[in-house]
C-alpha cells in the first residue's frame, strides 16, 4: 500500500499475503499495488478494496493456469500513550495536589503513591481522566512520592518523573497554659500540642492580654518581660512550625506582677530605654550596641506591637563617634537584639552612614534567628539621597537595616508554593533581609550589591547538619534561585551562612538528587554536590551524561546559577538569541554582570560547544565578582603559562583569562603540561570548575 506505506510478502507455501497497517487505518478503502511478471491479476492492481475481510486475488499465468492468493489486512493494536511530562506535587493539610501535562491519545491516567522513593506497586487511582488530581487523607509530616502513567486501550505508558510532597499544616494550639507573676514579668508554662502539623515546632509565641506584649521561646516555660507591676494580665500561646502559627491557646489564669517591696515600676537606664516600661534592675535590656564586640552604652530602643512584634534600635551617634575616634579603620558595629521579635530594625541617619563609610566600618544586625553583615562602603548614601528627593540633607535620611520573620499572608503563600515547586524540604523558617532609605513618605530599597554579603540564618537544634544543602532566595513572583551557602557552628549554634549579591527572602533547604550514570566517575562527588545545590541539572531519566560536551549557553546558565545571580528580564543584547529562547535570561544576566561579551559581530553563538579557553575567560571574569582575582599572586601572563607546552595554541584574547584561572587553581591543565585551550568542556568538567570557583572564593 502507498497510504499507509506498508508492504506485504507472498507466502508461496500457503498462497497468502499478510499485511499489518498502523492503528486507526481505515481498512474499508485501501488501494493495493501488486507487482507481478508475465501474468494477469484479478481484481486489478491499483483498485480500492474493502479489506475488512480477506480479499482473494486470482493470478492467471501465460499458459492460462490460475492460482488464488488470499490477502489479509490486520490493523495494529492501539499503542500506549507517551509518558506524562512535568509532574508536580503540591502539599497542603493532609492532602497533595498533582499536576502534569496532558498526553495526546490518553483516555485515562493511573496515579501511583508511595512512602518509599522509587517503589510503586498498585495505583492509588487508575481512573483519573484529567491532568490534575487531588489526593486526600494523607498523614501530615510524611513524605510521599508520586508517579503518573498515561493509558488507553493499548496499555499504559512508562512512568512520569517522580514528584515529592510532604503534607503539612500549622500545629494545634498549646494547652494547659498557666502563669506565675514576678517583678515586672511573668513565667508562662504550657503543654505542647500533640499534633504538630507534620513539621517540628520551632518556637512558641506568648502574647499578653494587656499592651499586646509578645515574647518567644523554644519551649515551656517562657518569661514575659516588660510587664507593668500592679496590672492584671492573662496570656495566650501559639505554636509555630515552618508552615505558620497555630490558633491561640485558651487564656491562662490572671496574674498581677509586683516588686518585692511593693513599689511601682521605673526605668533609670537612659542608654537602653524601651517604650514598654520594665524594671531596669531585674530585666535585661532589649538590645545592645557593640563596638568591636564590646558592649557600649550608646543606643535606644522602641518596640511596637500590632499584628507582629517589632524592635527598632537607634544608635546614639554622638556617644558612638566619641568612641570611634580612638578606633582604627575597619571597626565592627553590632546592633544586637536580646529578645525575640518578628522584625528587628537598626536605624541610623545618612550623615552618620557617610562617616562610617570613611571609617570602612562593618555593621552587623544580630537577632536570635539571624545576623546580617554589611560593609558600609556598599551603601552609596549620596546616590540614595538623590533618589528620595532633591536637596535632601543627609542627616534627614534614615537608613534602616531589617531582619524580618513575619510575612503577610500573600507572601507566606508565595514562599510555601515556591518550596513545594522546588521539590526540597524547608529546614528553618524563611527570613527576609531588607535595607531601605527613607525620607518623609519616600522609600528607596537597596537590594543589589557589588560584593557578596553574609546573611546568617540559625538552624533549629533538631536539624541534622548533614541535611543542610543550600539556601534559596524566594522572589516576589514565586520564582526561586539557589545561592552559595556554607554551614558553620558558632558558640554551639548551627548556622547557614548565605553569601549573596542581593537581599531578599532566604529559605534554608535540604535537596537531594540522584544521577544513575555518575557512580565511580572521576567527577562523581562534584556532580552530586552541584546537583544537590541545584546548580547543575540532570539530562532526563535520572541521568547526567557527564562526558557530553556542553554549549556556551549551558555553561553561562550553570555559572549564573552557581553565583546565585538574579535573572535579568528583557532581550539579551545579541542578534542570535531569540527573546523566547530558554537561555535568553541567563545570557542576559551573565552579560549584565560582565561574565561574557560575545563576538565582534554582535552574536553569542549560544548553541556552539564551549572551548576551554572560552570557559576560562568567563571564569576569570567571575573571579572578579567573587573577589578571588584580587587574591592572586602578581605573576605575569607569560610566567603563569610558561609550564604549558601548548600555550602558543591559545588565542591572544584568552591569555589573561587562562592565566587567572590557572593561577587560582579553578581550572587545571590536561595530561600534565598541556592547557588544551581548543578542547571542548564536558558536563563533568563544568561541575568541578564551578565547584572549585565557589570553594576557592569561600562561598561554599
Amino acid at each position: 500500500f502507498a497510504s499507509p506505506a506498508v508492504t506485504g510478502t507472498v507466502n508461496e507455501a500457503t498462497y497468502t499475503v499478510a499485511i499489518t497497517v498502523p492503528y486507526g487505518t481505515n481498512v474499508t478503502a485501501l488501494t493495493p499495488t501488486i507487482s507481478f511478471r508475465g501474468a494477469s491479476i484479478s481484481p486489478n492492481s491499483g483498485v480500492s478494496q474493502n479489506f475488512t475481510s480477506p480479499v482473494i486475488y486470482t493470478v492467471t499465468a501465460a499458459d492460462n493456469t490460475t492460482q488464488n492468493y488470499v490477502v489479509t489486512v490486520t490493523a495494529a493494536a492501539n499503542p500506549a500513550p507517551a509518558i506524562p511530562q512535568h509532574l508536580t506535587a503540591d502539599g497542603a493539610n493532609s492532602q497533595v495536589t498533582l499536576n502534569w501535562d496532558t498526553v495526546t491519545g490518553a483516555t485515562y491516567y493511573s496515579v501511583y503513591l508511595s512512602t518509599v522513593q522509587g517503589l510503586f506497586t498498585e495505583p492509588a487511582d487508575a481512573t483519573v481522566t484529567g491532568a490534575t488530581y487531588n489526593i486526600t487523607g494523607l498523614t501530615n509530616g510524611t513524605t510521599y512520592y508520586f508517579i503518573v502513567k498515561a493509558g488507553n486501550s493499548g496499555g499504559l505508558s512508562a512512568a512520569s518523573n517522580e514528584a515529592i510532597a510532604t503534607p503539612a499544616a500549622v500545629p494545634d494550639a498549646p494547652i494547659h497554659v498557666t502563669a506565675v507573676a514576678g517583678d515586672g514579668q511573668a513565667n508562662v508554662s504550657f503543654t505542647a500540642p500533640t499534633d504538630h502539623g507534620g513539621y517540628a515546632i520551632t518556637s512558641y509565641e506568648v502574647t499578653a492580654s494587656t499592651g499586646g506584649i509578645v515574647r518567644s521561646g523554644a519551649s515551656s516555660p517562657i518569661t514575659v518581660t516588660g510587664l507593668t507591676n500592679g496590672v492584671s494580665y492573662t496570656f495566650t500561646v501559639k505554636a509555630i512550625n515552618q508552615v505558620g502559627r497555630s490558633m491561640a491557646s485558651a487564656a491562662s489564669n490572671a496574674v498581677i506582677p509586683s516588686s518585692p517591696s511593693g513599689g511601682g515600676n521605673n526605668n533609670d537606664d537612659d542608654d537602653n530605654s524601651s517604650s514598654n516600661n520594665s524594671n531596669s534592675e531585674t530585666v535585661a535590656p532589649l538590645a545592645d550596641i557593640l563596638l568591636n564586640h564590646q558592649v557600649i552604652h550608646a543606643g535606644a530602643v522602641t518596640t511596637t506591637d500590632h499584628d507582629h512584634t517589632m524592635l527598632t534600635i537607634v544608635v546614639d551617634q554622638t556617644k558612638l563617634e566619641n568612641r570611634l575616634a580612638a578606633e582604627e579603620q575597619g571597626v565592627i558595629i553590632t546592633y544586637r537584639a536580646n529578645s525575640s521579635f518578628d522584625r528587628v530594625v537598626a536605624e541610623m541617619d545618612g550623615q552618620w552612614v557617610k562617616s562610617m563609610v570613611k571609617k570602612q566600618a562593618v555593621i552587623t544586625l544580630k537577632t536570635d534567628q539571624a545576623s546580617y553583615v554589611l560593609p558600609v562602603q556598599q551603601i552609596n548614601i549620596e546616590a540614595l539621597a538623590s533618589q528620595v528627593g532633591e536637596s535632601v540633607a543627609l542627616q534627614d535620611i534614615k537608613l534602616k537595616i531589617e531582619i524580618n520573620t513575619q510575612f503577610a499572608q500573600d507572601k507566606a503563600k508565595t514562599i510555601e508554593e515556591a518550596v513545594s515547586k522546588g521539590m526540597f524540604t524547608l529546614l528553618a523558617p524563611p527570613i527576609e533581609f531588607i535595607i531601605q532609605a527613607t525620607y518623609g513618605d519616600a522609600t528607596v530599597v537597596v537590594s543589589k550589591f557589588n560584593t557578596f554579603l553574609e546573611h546568617w540564618v540559625a538552624i533549629p537544634d533538631n536539624v541534622n547538619p548533614d541535611s543542610v544543602t543550600t539556601a534559596v532566595v524566594v522572589e516576589p513572583d514565586g520564582i526561586f534561585r539557589t545561592v552559595p551557602t556554607q554551614v558553620a557552628v558558632i558558640e554551639g549554634q548551627l548556622y547557614a551562612k548565605v553569601n549573596s549579591l542581593t537581599n531578599g527572602t532566604f529559605a534554608i533547604v535540604s535537596h537531594s538528587t540522584e544521577f544513575s550514570d555518575v557512580t565511580s566517575h572521576w567527577a562523581e562527588q562534584s556532580i552530586r554536590d552541584m546537583g544537590a545545590r541545584m546548580i547543575v541539572m540532570g539530562a532526563g531519566n535520572n541521568s547526567y551524561e557527564p562526558d557530553r560536551e556542553i554549549t556556551r549557553a549551558e555553561f553561562a546558565a550553570i555559572l549564573v546559577r552557581g553565583l546565585g545571580l538574579p535573572l535579568e528580564n528583557g532581550a539579551a543584547p545579541f542578534s542570535d538569541i531569540p527573546p523566547a529562547a530558554w537561555f535568553n535570561n541567563v545570557v542576559h544576566t551573565a552579560y549584565t554582570y560582565h561574565l561574557l561579551a560575545g563576538f565582534e559581530d554582535g552574536t553569542f553563538h549560544p548553541k556552539d560547544t564551549i572551548t576551554r579557553e572560552q570557559a576560562m575567560l568567563m571564569i576569570s571574569r567571575a573571579m572578579t565578582l567573587t573577589g578571588l582575582k584580587a587574591n592572586l599572586p602578581g605573576q605575569s601572563v607569560d610566567e603563569a603559562l610558561l609550564p604549558y607546552t601548548d600555550a602558543a595554541s591559545a588565542s591572544d584574547w584568552a591569555l589573561g583569562g587562562i592565566a587567572d584561572s590557572i593561577q587560582a587553581g579553578v581550572i587545571q591543565g590536561k595530561s600534565g603540561a598541556k592547557l588544551a585551550p581548543q578542547d571542548f568542556v564536558t558536563r563533568a568538567e563544568v561541575a568541578t570548575i564551578v565547584q572549585r570557583l565557589l570553594q576557592l572564593s569561600d562561598l561554599i
